[in-house]
């Protein structure tokens, strides 16, 4: 009886068995290609949920049942990159690079390591081989010989671009940050002069160069290459610098005078330039007086420009030479346009104002600047001897003595202090201390010489 029974066990062991073999099966028996595709976009989805270690492991998986697969040393090599595993990632995309060099996207992660750590010169040459797919590259090229100190192959590959596909801002400032360094300007000079030669109506080149020899004093070369300029681009702004003084030789004023100003309203020309134009107009409108409206509108184009006052240069040009009225102009239009240089633009404006013997004109002024200068002894000095000639005595006394106090190693003024005050007490009877302060006058004249 008991036989039977083993039999009917022995049986549902058998069909329990052939069930758990039924239900396994499907798992065990899967293809390696099946397999390798669910690790593959399982390390997809790890990693786009930013689980970077999962998909590590599932990649490491996928790589044993194909080892040396490229797409799999690239997806192992941006997980490396997002985890900052910049070692791993880097061995990984090279890798990748090895097995199929052809394509970019591999170089492109080898790259993206270089610069994450910031190896420089070895992103230089991962990106040399980027260029042989796109030429773009190159300009990620320029900013890397820049952040190695590569000057001279930065500046060549920039002259490049330029030629190609033309100007960018980024690559004009590394070119100016190359060019401050004296050393790499014969290199652009020598491009420039090719370039004038192959492009002759391109006014950028000619541009350049005119900076360039100005920026080194060589002026006659400037003018050379501005003359160039002119032949090829009769219309360009910086045609007008030759034609101005082509026609002022000529005594055309007229046609002088329309090219200076357009030459003085150009954005594009160097303010050296512009000055040495109107500094040769200045002396034109002085022998030519009919034309000194031309020179005052001149005058206006420079109300912005910080490097140089303008007006008082010119006030001090008719300052010397004596035609103290249009000195006065000019120093008055410098005070206004310039306040912050009041002090010695009102001094020569109230030794203008002296010249002329306007001593109302001298005390009014004089007074105002003791209250914006306090201790400025040449104020007082002004307002004591304009009082003097006022026949105001004793405010002129008051005032030389108060200004005498701020006098110091200035043995000029201290001997016009003392005539001045000599001046005041003579006015006013006091004879002795007349005499006293011409003496001191004297003796500090002794002294001088």
């Amino acid at each position: 009886m008991k036989k039977p029974f083993y039999i009917i066990l022995l049986f549902v062991l058998q069909c329990n068995s052939a069930l758990l073999w039924a239900q396994t099966e499907p798992e065990e028996i899967k293809s390696n290609a099946d397999q390798f595709q669910d690790y593959f976009y399982e390390s997809l989805l790890q990693k786009g949920i930013e689980n970077y270690d999962k998909a590590i492991v599932v990649l490491d998986k996928a790589n044993k049942i194909k080892p040396n697969e490229a797409s799999i040393y690239f997806e192992l090599g941006k997980n490396y990159l997002a985890l900052k595993d910049y070692k791993n990632a880097y061995n990984y995309f090279e890798s990748a690079a090895k097995i199929d060099p052809k394509n970019k996207w591999f170089w492109v992660g080898m790259y993206d390591v270089c610069y994450e750590t910031k190896n420089f010169n070895q992103g230089i040459i991962v990106i040399q081989k980027l260029i042989e797919f796109d030429p773009k590259y190159k300009e990620d090229l320029t900013s890397l010989y820049m952040a190695t100190n590569q000057f001279e192959k930065a500046l060549v590959l920039i002259q490049e671009l330029e030629e190609n596909i033309g100007k960018t801002e980024r690559r004009e400032l590394y070119k100016s940050q190359i060019l401050s360094q004296g050393k790499f300007q014969n290199i652009e000079i020598t491009n420039l002069i090719a370039q004038i030669e192959k492009y002759p109506k391109e006014e950028s080149n000619y541009l350049s160069l005119i900076f360039l020899y100005s920026k080194n004093k060589e002026e006659t070369k400037a003018f050379e290459i501005v003359k160039k300029l002119e032949k090829a681009i009769p219309n360009s702004e910086w045609a007008q610098v030759t034609l101005f003084k082509d026609y002022l030789e000529a005594n055309d004023a007229p046609k002088a005078i329309n090219a200076m100003n357009v030459v003085l309203a150009s954005s594009k020309i160097d303010s050296k330039i512009k000055h040495r134009i109107l500094n040769e107009f200045l002396i034109f409108s002085f022998k030519n007086p009919q034309y000194a409206t031309d020179l005052e509108k001149a005058v206006n184009y420079f109300d912005k420009d910080k490097s140089v006052d303008v007006a008082k240069e010119i006030g001090r040009f008719f300052h010397a030479k004596k035609e103290w009225a249009t000195a006065i102009k000019y120093y008055e239009k410098s005070a206004v346009s310039r306040p912050e240089e009041a002090l010695e633009t009102n001094l020569l404006l109230l030794q203008a104002f002296t010249e002329m013997k306007q001593f109302d004109v001298v005390a009014k002024k004089s007074t105002e600047m003791i209250e914006s200068f306090p201790t400025q002894p040449e104020f007082y000095y002004y307002a004591g001897l304009a009082k003097n000639q006022l026949q105001d005595y004793k405010k002129a006394k008051d005032l030389l003595e108060m200004g005498m106090d701020y006098v110091v190693e200035n043995k000029e003024l201290e001997i016009n202090f003392n005539i001045q005050l000599g001046e005041s007490y003579n006015g006013l009877g006091d004879f002795k201390k007349k005499e006293l302060y011409f003496s001191k006058a004297n003796q500090l004249l002794k002294e001088k010489k």
